[in-house]
């Protein structure tokens, strides 16, 4: 079950931590599209050391933490590139220059190349990705998108307040499986535990909604009592960023 990310004083007081998250996910998005312009391995593969350096360096990721989280993630890229290199249509082109030979499967160059290059453009993503989780407080995120962007405050507090609730439903899920053993009903799953989590949930949302309301979201202006203000990193970071992906899609 998902669970927020609970950053440390490390990584709050972070350059990447004091960074504004719209500075972040912007260069993320950026070097998103920059990357689809390439189909070489190099530049996506440059960006993803990158990242890990960033992460560890001006995020100040514990290196466990880090490692715990990509190890997943890890695994999924190098199942995309065994995939595509193994039913890559270059295998079965007769002109294509063979790699090597297993058994009956022919694997060749060409097909060695493009799912290295879809691995390092998977992987890149994968890195920025967990950097930008690694070294972002939800709630400043959300702080952020409303003071920075102009994202309405009852959308933006309500998807963080519906995330910061998922835990719970892992607690409602036991409790309905508890219930069900004291009725002598077992404990084991059932189709009927999923409408029951359904219920549940529709109530806690039917309770936020009715909380927000008590305080007046919407309402008019609000005071704000964490300020997030632009400032001397945010264009660092952001200009650094920018730069080094220029550089990378030189390569």
């Amino acid at each position: 079950m998902l669970t927020p990310i609970d950053l440390s004083v490390a990584q709050q007081g972070s350059l990447l931590g004091r960074t504004s998250p719209l500075v972040k996910l912007g260069l993320a998005l950026a070097w998103l599209i920059g990357l689809a312009f390439t189909l070489r391995p190099g530049p996506p593969s440059l960006l993803a050391a990158v990242a890990l350096v960033a992460g560890l360096s001006l995020g100040r990721i514990p290196p466990r933490q880090f490692a715990r989280g990509l190890a997943p993630l890890l695994a999924a890229v190098a199942s995309i590139a065994l995939a595509n290199l193994l039913f890559s249509a270059s295998n079965l082109d007769p002109a294509a220059r063979e790699l090597a030979r297993i058994g009956p499967l022919r694997l060749t160059v060409e097909a060695a190349g493009t799912a290295a290059a879809l691995g390092a453009r998977v992987l890149a993503i994968v890195c920025v990705g967990a950097v930008f989780a690694g070294t972002t407080d939800p709630t400043r995120l959300v702080d952020a998108l409303v003071q920075q962007a102009r994202l309405p405050a009852r959308f933006a507090y309500g998807a963080l307040a519906a995330y910061q609730a998922i835990p719970r439903l892992s607690e409602d899920l036991a409790t309905l499986r508890q219930a069900r053993r004291i009725r002598g009903l077992g404990g084991r799953w059932h189709p009927r535990l999923f409408v029951g989590l359904l219920i549940r949930a529709l109530r806690h949302a039917d309770q936020l909604a009715m909380a927000m309301d008590a305080r007046a979201f919407d309402a008019g202006p609000r005071s704000t009592y964490r300020p997030i203000r632009w400032g001397v990193q945010d264009l660092a970071v952001g200009l650094g960023g920018l730069a080094l992906l220029w550089l990378a899609l030189l390569r």
